[in-house]
């Protein structure tokens, strides 16, 4: 029986172990494209799964609140044992003693029991009805915070993602450089070993060699730091693989129909959407105060029974229980408070005002943030076709010195100088369409087209 019990657990564990370690499989092999990153992210990144419990939190106050206007039902049951039963004083001339006196005696049992049951039922209060329409408006407010913490996640990823991208694009370019330019150090040690370049000109070359190699474990490292950051952001394990399968569309049309002179949606933006809120739950504040001199009215019923013994024989149905209901109604007016729901709603006006130049605070600031992330826009794609034309003069430069070199008519430090500069082209260019891509992810967000 024991031998059984251990195969079927070394069974199970080794089902566990398959189980695990297919899934890790499958994690690995998995691959994302923007869209499928951001989504995993939304499911997986702390501040996401914190923004969804605020949202459950939120849901689960408002059903207090509502909870508040059912009826309140309480059940009770106390037992007390006397251990002195309560004496009391009663004018002695009840018994014949001299008047003005007074006798003790002692009244009651040894032990009592009291079972009952009250129920209550708010008809009327407008604090319960205004605090249900606020507990509704935060419910509101928590949905719109989170969507506010899944528009900052996707964005945080999407440019994480793109940095990824534009990084191993510069490495898969510094491969191809590093190969190009061991090629040119071979045909100089070669021109060299036959006489036909100096010396210096071998070393030049062997020191853009490696530089660009130091470069390539620079890039690496920033490739690792890119990948780190983008899983990160996504919520997954810095160790697990990811594979990107969207890749860069160099030849891309830079013009995108955008207008920018178009006047900015301010409600597109979430902020602005919360700050809506806030005024909301201000004047929803405010009618509570200006209401609670209103009456409230609530109803109420108790149903008990009380048992007394010599002796703990409580539960003996043989001896009885005596029971007292009672029904009744609450009407609670409130008369003069010192004025403190005055200068309570006198405070929240204020509240009110200041939101209100909040709203337009912001609506200042969308203007700013839209223009600026217009210009940087704009300047981006600029920046992005003059570093794309640039680029290819580069390569023209350097295709030509290369020949010339290789035909004897030119020199080593033309094709290094070229080299140099074609270098310098591409990580301008890989500069200018990262910022160019961020650039657009900036704008979005300032428009408020990201949801």
């Amino acid at each position: 029986m024991i031998t059984k019990k251990i195969a079927l657990f070394m069974a199970l564990a080794a089902g566990l172990f398959l189980s695990q370690e297919s899934r890790a499989q499958a994690d690995a092999s998995k691959s994302f494209t923007l869209k499928e990153a951001q989504d995993y992210a939304l499911k997986n990144n702390v501040n996401n799964l914190n923004a969804t419990l605020d949202d459950l939190i939120a849901k689960h106050y408002n059903n207090e609140i509502r909870g508040v206007g059912f009826p309140q039902i309480n059940g009770s049951f106390d037992v007390k044992d006397f251990i002195e039963i309560p004496t009391s004083l009663i004018p002695a001339e009840f018994f014949g003693g001299p008047a003005g006196t007074y006798a003790p005696v002692q009244f009651g049992t040894k032990y009592n029991a009291t079972a009952g049951i009250s129920a209550s039922q708010i008809i009327f209060s407008s604090d319960y009805f205004l605090a249900l329409k606020a507990s509704k408006t935060l419910l509101e407010l928590s949905y719109k915070s989170n969507a506010r913490t899944q528009i900052e996640t996707q964005i945080a990823v999407a440019k994480a993602y793109y940095a990824v991208l534009v990084y191993r694009q510069r490495l898969k370019l510094l491969y191809a450089n590093i190969d190009r330019l061991r090629q040119l150090k071979d045909d100089t040690r070669a021109l060299n070993e036959n006489g036909m370049v100096e010396n210096i000109d071998n070393d030049r070359v062997e020191v853009s060699f490696n530089n660009l190699l130091v470069e390539k474990e620079k890039v690496e490292r920033l490739v690792a730091l890119t990948e780190y950051t983008l899983k990160f952001q996504m919520g997954m394990q810095i160790a697990t693989p990811i594979v990107l399968s969207d890749s860069l569309d160099l030849n891309a049309p830079l013009n995108p129909e955008i207008s920018f002179a178009a006047k900015p949606t301010y409600s597109n933006r979430i902020e602005y959407q919360l700050l809506q809120n806030q005024e909301k739950l201000n004047r929803l504040e405010l009618k509570r105060y200006r209401l609670g001199y209103l009456p409230s009215i609530a109803a109420y019923a108790s149903v008990s029974a009380a048992a007394q013994r010599s002796e703990f024989d409580i539960f003996d149905s043989n001896k009885g229980w005596y029971p007292t209901g009672i029904i009744g109604a609450t009407l609670n007016l409130p008369i003069f408070d010192g004025l403190q729901k005055h200068y309570k709603s006198q405070q929240t006006k204020l509240k009110i005002q200041k939101t209100q130049n909040s709203i337009k605070g912001f609506e200042n600031a969308m203007d700013l943030d839209v223009a600026a992330a217009s210009a940087n826009y704009q300047n981006a794609q600029s920046s992005l076709t003059t570093q794309k034309k640039n680029i290819e003069l580069a390569q023209r430069v350097y295709d030509v010195s290369k020949i010339k070199y290789t035909e004897g008519v030119g020199n080593n430090s033309d094709v290094i100088t070229a080299e140099t500069a074609l270098k310098e082209a591409q990580t301008n260019y890989y500069s200018a369409l990262y910022d160019f891509l961020i650039a657009k992810v900036d704008w979005d967000r300032a428009n408020g087209n990201i949801k």
